[in-house]
């Protein structure tokens, strides 16, 4: 049977079933409000503002928010400047059918090609950084608790064992000798891994270092960023505080049961389904060979914005832990300092994004403003989309209550009290 989600729009329905044309995207976004208990503004803002002489409409609303539907859990792996589920999901009901190709440029945690094989659509994930993959991938393949738990109980650990770096300002020495242990026997089975070990090393990857008990690590910064040594050296002395035992087998659990909690029989029947057929790339987003052009519906991305993270300095404590140089990465992520460069870099970007997407298909590109708000980057991007060949559909400027991550990449999202996103969405011509 069909299920079909119908929104509150007077005579207006959209069906999961049936993607939108372009007429019927644009009515729907004009038509388009929440239920009353979510509704921050009345009715859709339509502006039309030029753009290089180009008269491009902005759409003004609270299409989504955090409470309005509870993603599954499986999302909640922490990352830096990734938008929430809410956001692929929008455009992915609307601009597809089942079984089409849904592709995320710059992956990040992957939360672009989850929500697509979610609801049942094959993915396409593409980031140069390879701990993207180790993050997403996984989720793909959820193994049972029950498998988790065998094969970590499987596991020797040995809490006299040192890492070959100094991490004393971060771990117990018993966890970090349980940590050291895991990554010795991961690194050992890298191989022949299989999904378990897979999902194991994606959480523990995850739980490195945070602030809360949930964390391997003492108190230290959000877990989607890792201090340098001497950084937390600081803040433990700030803080009068010394690691203490934490237990790495139980927190893996812990944090496999939350990302498995709640995940639907139809989720785990299109992840069974559609997981196989989707794939991760670790290319130049300028130069995905592997993608036959004509074959993506949707793109729904979020780029890097100017040379705001330094990749190395994020990133460092991860990369030991899975036996990757960060610096050699650090080196093949382009970060382009100026708005010039970065517009070079995403001019390019577009004409890859055209030749893949399929006549008739569509790019939500999300973008913000940089620079306390002088420079806006979707008013950049609606020129570099048209040049590759795209129509400019108009720019969604989706607004809703303040929520903590706010400030992502530099960008200054709004007015104190409201998140905004700004998508610049593109069609090809059939």
């Amino acid at each position: 049977m069909r299920e079909f989600k119908q929104l509150d729009l007077g005579a207006y329905v959209i069906s999961n079933e049936h993607r939108c044309s372009w007429d019927q995207f644009e009515q729907y976004l004009t038509l388009f409000q929440l239920k009353p208990s979510f509704n921050q503004i009345e009715k859709t803002q339509v502006l039309t503002e030029c753009i290089q002489e180009k008269p491009i409409k902005k759409f003004v609303n609270e299409y989504w928010t955090s409470m309005q539907r509870q993603s599954t859990p499986i999302h909640e792996v922490s990352y830096r400047a990734c938008f929430k589920p809410q956001l692929p999901c929008f455009f992915i009901e609307r601009l597809t059918n089942p079984s089409e190709v849904v592709y995320d440029p710059f992956s990040g945690r992957g939360t672009t090609i989850i929500e697509a094989v979610l609801k049942g659509r094959i993915g396409i994930a593409n980031d140069i950084n390879p701990l993207s993959s180790i993050l997403a991938k996984p989720r793909l393949f959820p193994p049972e608790i029950k498998e988790v738990e065998r094969r970590l109980a499987a596991i020797s650990f040995d809490q006299k064992k040192k890492a070959d770096i100094d991490l004393s300002m971060f771990y117990h020495p018993n966890t970090e000798g349980e940590i050291v242990s895991l990554r010795e026997y991961l690194e050992q089975s890298r191989r022949n891994e299989d999904a378990i070990d897979s999902w194991i090393r994606m959480v523990a990857t995850n739980r490195l270092t945070g602030h809360s008990k949930g964390f391997f690590s003492v108190y230290t910064l959000p877990p989607n960023q890792a201090v340098s040594p001497e950084s937390q050296k600081r803040i433990n002395e700030k803080r009068n505080q010394k690691p203490d035992y934490r237990n790495v087998k139980k927190i893996i659990l812990t944090k496999s049961r939350q990302l498995l909690r709640d995940l639907k029989q139809k989720e785990r029947l299109n992840l069974e389904k559609y997981a196989e057929q989707s794939y991760f790339l670790t290319e130049d987003a300028r130069n995905t060979k592997q993608i036959p052009s004509n074959t993506v519906q949707l793109t729904v991305t979020s780029p890097p914005f100017l040379n705001i993270v330094q990749y190395s300095n994020d990133n460092w404590l991860r990369c030991w832990f899975n036996s990757l140089d960060d610096r050699t990465i650090s080196k093949k992520i382009t970060m382009a300092r100026t708005v010039e460069q970065w517009s070079s870099v995403m001019g390019d970007v577009f004409k890859e994004l055209y030749r893949i997407t399929k006549p008739g298909g569509w790019v939500a590109f999300e973008v913000g403003e940089v620079r306390k708000g002088k420079v806006k980057l979707d008013e950049i991007v609606v020129p570099l989309g048209l040049v590759a060949g795209f129509k400019c559909f108009g720019i969604l400027i989706n607004s809703q209550v303040f929520t903590k991550t706010s400030n992502i990449w530099g960008i200054n999202n709004n007015e104190s009290g409201t998140n905004t996103n700004r998508i610049a969405v593109f069609q090809k011509e059939e």
